[in-house]
Formats: C-alpha cells, structure tokens, sequence
C-alpha cells in the first residue's frame, strides 16, 4: 500500500512549510502538537485490521517506578514526587514482527513522513531509531491497563492513534509542568494526589491523530481502559542522532527478549 494514500493529504500538505512552521510553532509553546484526521478514514480502517492481526504478537509487562522512570528515592521526604509510586500495564508489539508489507511499516519507514515530523519539530536532521525492536512499536492496552503519571526520558514521542477504547484510554498532560532550570516539585506533587486541574489537559486522541509530544517536562498519564475494545496507538521512533538504540534492559523489560544473536546471559539483571 502507497503511503500517500494512508494520509489525508488534502488536510495534510507533507510539503507545505507554512503548515509545518504553524505545527513546530504549537509544538514548541505547548510541548505538543495534535494533527486530528492525520489519517484518512479509511486507512484507519486499513491499520485497526492490521492491528487486531499484529496483537497476538505483543508482550505484556507490568512495571512499578517513580513518574521519573527510576526506583523510589527514599532520601526523599513520604509525598514527594520521586517517593510516589506509579503502576503501569501494557502490550508492545515489537518493530521486528511487522512484515515487509505492513501498512504501519510503510508509513514509518517513508522518507517523505520523516522530513515532515522533521520540520514539525524544527530539527535539522532526524533519522529512524536503529533499534531492531523498538524502533516502530504498536502499544495495546486493554481492559484494566493504564499507564500512570510520568515524565519521557525522550525528547520527543511521535504516536498515531487508530482505535480508542470504550471507556478510559484518556491521554492526561500537565503541559510543561517542569524545566531544565526547575523540577517544581510542589505542583507536580499536587496533580500526582488528585490537585491543580487547571494545569491538566485531557488530549484529543481520536483514531488518525498524528501527535508530537516532549514528554520530559510534561507529566502525563493514560487513564484505566475499560470495557473489552483494546486501544491501539502506534508509536514511531525517531532521534536527531542517528544510530539510536534502546538498552537491552528496556528491550527485555518492553519485549521480554532482545534481538536475535544477542545473548541474554550477559545482560546485567
């Protein structure tokens, strides 16, 4: 399948550099950019049928941590941020189990798709993650899953939504919330107990939205899943560097193996 067909290129001029210098301009005041309608109905169609085949495929994991992504750090005061614990619950389909022909593939692998999230972003190079596994992902989440409130290690996450759940499966983001220059650790500690609704924004994430998103210094969550329609979103890995590869402890953690050839007993555990 074409990519160009997957895209509504009617709402979404790839080549356009008024509409990608609007889209870097939203992305670099909120943190964030949601392209509603990125995908064209019936390519949305097209990838949830793809999706339900690629689904027996995943990995389930389950992890406990800090919303900083680390261990509890009980030097810490009890209510401060790096000592709240935050659950989560996922499938993952890895990048090495989509086959040649896969639409998500195609799409991920377009050059074309890659100088726009490029321009998006306001980069001046970007290339395709090296990773075997974790390059290209199909993330599941199902009855009971979510995924607590966190900050990315990443600099940016690109995501496209192709089937939301009945209930739950809601993308939480307090925009900003932190900088480089301070963690504001007492309004992150209110919107973890419940607290400051006014900085938490629920994100549109309606089937063929193409998002942008610099979770670093966001916090942000997806809310309980309910009922029995699984919610898939693809996740596309990129990084300005290339040759970007994720550590064989989150491969083994995310995929539950690393790639072939690579041996797991001289994995640090």
């Amino acid at each position: 399948m074409l990519v160009d067909s997957l895209i509504d290129s009617a709402r979404y001029d790839l080549f356009d550099q008024a509409s990608t210098s609007e889209y870097h301009a939203r992305f670099r005041r909120d943190g964030v950019c949601v392209l509603p309608g990125f995908l064209g109905r019936d390519a949305v169609e097209i990838l949830r049928r793809e999706c339900d085949r690629l689904a027996p495929l995943a990995h389930r994991s389950s992890t406990t941590a800090s919303p900083y992504l680390a261990p509890i750090e009980e030097s810490f005061p009890e209510g401060h941020p790096r000592r709240v614990v935050s659950a989560s619950s996922v499938e993952v389909v890895a990048y090495d189990l989509f086959p040649a022909d896969s639409p998500l593939r195609r799409l991920y692998e377009s050059d074309s798709l890659l100088d726009f999230v490029r321009r998006c972003l306001g980069l001046q190079d970007l290339h395709r993650y090296a990773d075997p596994l974790g390059a290209l992902n199909l993330a599941i989440m199902r009855d009971g899953d979510c995924l607590g409130w966190h900050f990315d290690m990443a600099d940016f996450v690109v995501s496209i939504a192709i089937q939301s759940s009945e209930g739950g499966g809601e993308f939480e983001n307090a925009k900003q919330i932190r900088s480089a220059q301070d963690e504001c650790y007492p309004d992150v500690a209110e919107v973890l107990s419940g607290g400051r609704l006014d900085r938490v924004f629920t994100e549109p994430m309606t089937p063929g939205t193409l998002m942008l998103f610099d979770g670093r210094w966001s916090l942000h969550r997806v809310t309980t899943i309910r009922g029995p329609v699984p919610r898939y979103v693809a996740l596309l890995a990129y990084d300005s560097e290339p040759g970007t590869d994720s550590s064989e402890t989150l491969k083994l953690s995310r995929y539950g193996r690393l790639p072939a050839g690579v041996p797991t007993k001289d994995i640090d555990s």
